[in-house]
């Protein structure tokens, strides 16, 4: 009989712990898990899914100022924002659930609680001590907010998703992409948004792309307000006041930062058994997920490699085949598709240009910039782009980018693509879907003139 109370113990129950706890109890380990909140995690509960259907709401400002324009005649909408947070309230309800029951019908035990380390082997969980062999960490990550006055009076995403009221007026801190998908939710939904921005909009994306957004944004009302930080937040009677460190004063009813995620270790007892950290912030791990204790391993946003839910999923798959399973897999980063729910949105998958550029010296671009077909008839001031990055020498395409309706749903099929080494001229040999955005990513031939020539 084992000496442990479990062969597998995971802390944290998002995407990532509870399919690594699933997975690797359908081996016929005992498997026990933590959760100090609900069971569902960041994206279920907290992120991607409310925060989309959020995105669906704010759609249908303009969907419905622009049926006018097919013959539709409709009253005035208005929009109730409480009855909005209650539906998303009652689906996160759902699938909080259903994640419960998937753990219990595979046979892992459910503790509520946080998970501290006594030792190597050992956990405290809400104040009970559990032992494993194994044991993975998969806690996630939380929102940072910087220590300055005020700081208190501030929101974050996991508090903008329950409010039961639309703010009129809200600063927005932040330049990722939580930061745009809040800007044009709110914005859509008749706030007045100020964005305030350090240095780059979506630093890390192609810069065309962002360019794009940000003059998407601008047109929807956004007030982008770029450079400095927040040095302070102030309140009076009936409004505050986000001072920053180049002497401006915005008034506003509402402040929300958006400028990043801590991993969640606070607390944790990691010193205790000597788990290595990087930066200070992020678990350590090798390529099999596994820390620098033996049978310590970790997977998703707590290591910072690549925080993306599907990602974690992966990095659990892998991390039972690896262990459980006698199949030594590592997590595969390449060519990972990705989205932006902006207004519009963004699906992206693989090099951006820059990035191309630094790895390769020289790389082929093709782009296309037009008015979306659905527009013709609305004149909206709409437009979509894409962009394609080519490797000169193989003919790959290893670059993949765009902006408009529908860009998340494209990027899926882009990654398969990509993934399989796809080249500019399988794309060129491939016959589009007519009339779709999507044909433009097989019927562009003209390579756009380098920069560096232009």
């Amino acid at each position: 009989m084992s000496k442990f109370d479990y062969d597998l113990f995971v802390i944290g129950a998002g995407s990532g712990g509870v399919r690594g706890a699933r997975m690797a109890a359908a081996t016929g380990i005992r498997v026990g898990i933590a959760e100090g909140r609900r069971v569902g995690g960041t994206c279920v509960l907290r992120g991607c899914v409310p925060k989309k259907l959020l995105v669906y709401a704010a759609h249908f400002a303009h969907d419905f100022e622009d049926a006018a324009a097919y013959g539709w005649r409709l009253r005035p909408p208005t929009h109730e924002w409480a009855h909005l947070i209650a539906a998303k309230n009652q689906e996160t309800d759902r699938l909080n659930g259903i994640y419960v029951n998937l753990l219990k019908n595979a046979g892992v035990e459910i503790h509520e609680g946080y998970a501290s380390f006594i030792d190597s082997h050992t956990l405290n969980v809400g104040g009970k001590k559990i032992t494993s062999e194994r044991i993975l960490i998969a806690s996630g990550a939380r929102p940072f907010v910087p220590e300055i006055p005020g700081r208190e009076y501030s929101i974050t995403s996991d508090e903008a998703l329950d409010l039961m009221s639309r703010p009129e007026r809200i600063v927005i801190v932040g330049a990722g992409y939580i930061a745009v998908e809040f800007a044009g939710i709110f914005a859509e939904l008749g706030s007045e948004v100020t964005l305030l921005v350090r240095s780059q909009l979506l630093r890390g994306f192609d810069r065309d792309i962002a360019g794009e957004l940000e003059a998407a944004l601008e047109r929807s009302g956004v007030k982008l307000v770029f450079g400095g930080e927040v040095s302070g937040i102030y309140k009076d009677d009936k409004e505050y006041t986000v001072e920053t460190s180049e002497g401006r004063a915005i008034k506003t009813d509402l402040v929300m930062f958006a400028a990043g995620r801590d991993p969640n270790i606070e607390g944790m007892g990691l010193e205790n058994i000597g788990v290595e950290l990087k930066s200070g912030r992020a678990i350590e791990v090798d390529e099999f997920s596994q820390t620098s204790v033996e049978n310590v391993y970790a997977i998703g946003d707590v290591t910072d490699r690549m925080a993306l839910t599907p990602v974690a999923i992966h990095e659990a798959m892998c991390f039972v085949d690896t262990v459980y399973k006698d199949r030594r897999r590592s997590p595969n980063y390449e060519f990972v598709p990705t989205a932006v729910f902006s207004q519009p949105p963004i699906g992206t998958v693989g090099l951006d240009e820059e990035a191309a550029i630094k790895k390769f010296g020289k790389v082929d671009v093709y782009t296309s910039r037009f008015r979306p077909m659905k527009h013709t008839l609305t004149k909206r001031d709409h437009f979509s782009f894409m962009k394609l990055i080519v490797h000169p020498e193989s003919d790959k395409v290893i670059g993949c980018h765009m902006i408009g309706d529908d860009a998340a749903e494209i990027a899926q099929g882009m990654g398969i693509a990509l993934k399989i080494g796809a080249t500019k001229a399988d794309f060129d040999a491939t016959i589009g879907i007519h009339p779709t955005a999507a044909e433009e990513f097989v019927t562009m031939r003209e390579k756009r003139v380098p920069k560096e020539e232009s």
